[in-house]
């Protein structure tokens, strides 16, 4: 009785450790891909972020108020229809409370 078919052949890992692998269905390379762009993308998101707080910064320093500037830009971000409603349903809010 020949025991050898049962018995699988040892092969080494010749894969690096940190090599994206193919393991339990998911794609290694694919996510590794996706991780590394996210990555890169949040790097240039922190830089922006700090671009746009020195800009801010410019603002106040020529004596602009900066939470008037970002509450234009948070508007201008709105349908004009909408934004016209939303000043609508404020105006009324206010005056049933007695506000103006």
């Amino acid at each position: 009785m020949d025991n050898t078919s049962n018995v699988t052949e040892f092969q080494p890992n010749t894969s690096n450790a940190s090599d994206p692998q193919d393991v339990g269905g998911v794609a290694g390379a694919r996510l590794k891909s996706f991780i590394d762009r996210i990555e890169r993308l949040e790097e240039e998101k922190s830089a922006i972020a700090s671009d746009i707080k020195d800009v801010y910064a410019e603002a106040k320093g020529t004596g602009f108020d900066t939470k008037t500037i970002r509450k234009i830009i948070s508007l201008r971000k709105v349908d004009t229809e909408k934004r016209r409603e939303a000043d609508e349903m404020l105006e009324l809010y206010k005056s049933a409370i007695g506000m103006e």
